[in-house]
């Protein structure tokens, strides 16, 4: 759906950035809007799995590294990647059941 998901690039997914509120939306593009939320959602596991995967290439680095600076990098960007995961499944567990102005509300407590 064209303006309505929008990708994050911290995230690596499109999130759904509604400009009215949900009500407004007819049944048949509140259907469609699910629809495309469904397929991105699916997504989220593999970008998980991706990440877990970083950390761990990360992490070995990090424990074969000596020079505390670049440790102290690691370290951080290891963080990161937690972080991203971590909003990953809190926009995993927002499921068609629930309005994406409740989503909207989850995506501004996450930046």
């Amino acid at each position: 759906m064209n303006g309505i998901f929008i990708e994050d690039k911290r995230l690596g997914i499109r999130l759904p950035h509604l400009d009215k509120p949900w009500e407004d939306y007819s049944p048949n593009e509140q259907e469609a809007i699910l629809l495309e939320w469904e397929a991105i959602r699916g997504l989220i596991p593999d970008r998980i799995a991706a990440l877990e995967r970083e950390i761990n290439e990360k992490q070995d680095a990090l424990g074969q590294e000596a020079d505390f600076a670049r440790s102290c990098r690691l370290n951080a960007e290891v963080a990161e990647l937690a972080s991203i995961i971590n909003d990953l499944w809190i926009w995993y567990r927002v499921s068609p059941n629930i309005s994406f102005k409740k989503a909207a509300a989850v995506k501004s407590k996450t930046r």
